[in-house]
């Protein structure tokens, strides 16, 4: 699985130094983990579970709350493989911030990683592409429809798309057919939160661009450039007080432009 190689990868890039949670924060939008060193990961909350009427059972497959922080970060990061989606996303936000470290450190191999820049702006699209998006990203449809592109939006909540953006909507259905038939794939960084990230990837090998973006999409990226994937476009926290502020009050990806800066990792091209 992915989340596996990329544990190891991170594990032996590390050297699985004693690295230990400072803290941890589950915002209404995304969960915040930093780690003993400094650095931080972030990852998209699920948000629609459904078992939440008050305190909701999915919770109490965590770590009691309050007894997070000291807790060493690697055993935090198995919480990746959880079947929990809420302790995958603490768990992935963990991993984020070890791959922080990573790329604090050591260049990445195969790619680059750009500073303050858009995934879109580095993916090669071109007019008559197919693309096909699995969740709705309203910065990149805004993009795309001034683009002569064949655009098809797969969502499993219609109601993210607005007046003539319904026109690109697709079941959830149909993803098995409109993957593969995909020039270009750009997949939300929150399936791996969700759950599925290996099957879609497996379903767009055709693609001759694959974009994993969103703030979940900021790890060290080699098991994904294996997989297929050609640009990343995640985020790197600058202000790890302001940032987790900022979550802690309910703050979403729109918010993060103080202290974050987006980041696009690109694959090289043989």
């Amino acid at each position: 699985m992915l989340i596996e190689d990329l544990i190891a990868s991170l594990e032996s890039g590390l050297d699985r130094r004693p690295l230990t949670i400072a803290q941890v924060c589950i915002g209404v939008f995304y969960t915040v983990v930093e780690l003993s060193d400094g650095q931080v990961g972030a990852a998209f909350t699920p948000r629609d579970m459904e078992d939440t009427v008050c305190c909701p059972r999915s919770a109490a497959e965590l770590p009691e709350a309050g007894k997070l922080s000291g807790q060493s970060a690697w055993d935090m990061a198995q919480q990746a493989l959880s079947p929990s989606r809420l302790c995958r996303s603490v768990g992935l936000a963990t991993l984020n911030a070890l791959s922080a470290c990573l790329m604090a450190e050591k260049d990445i191999p195969g790619g680059r990683l750009l500073s303050n820049t858009d995934a879109l702006d580095v993916a090669h699209i071109d007019a008559g592409d197919k693309v096909a998006m699995v969740g709705a990203f309203t910065p990149f449809i805004r993009k795309l429809k001034k683009q002569d592109v064949d655009l098809k939006i797969i969502d499993k909540h219609r109601e993210a798309l607005k007046g003539k953006e319904l026109s690109f909507w697709v079941s959830p259905d149909s993803i098995a057919k409109v993957m593969p038939e995909a020039d270009v794939a750009i997949i939300t960084g929150s399936a791996m939160v969700e759950g599925g990230l290996d099957g879609l990837l497996e379903l767009c090998k055709g693609a001759h661009e694959v974009v994993l973006a969103g703030p979940t999409a900021s790890p060290w990226p080699e098991p994904f450039f294996a997989r297929g994937v050609t640009v990343m476009g995640g985020i790197r926290v600058k202000d790890s007080a302001e940032f987790m502020r900022l979550v802690a009050e309910g703050g979403s990806g729109y918010f993060f432009s103080g202290p974050a800066e987006k980041i696009a990792i690109v694959k090289d091209k043989k």
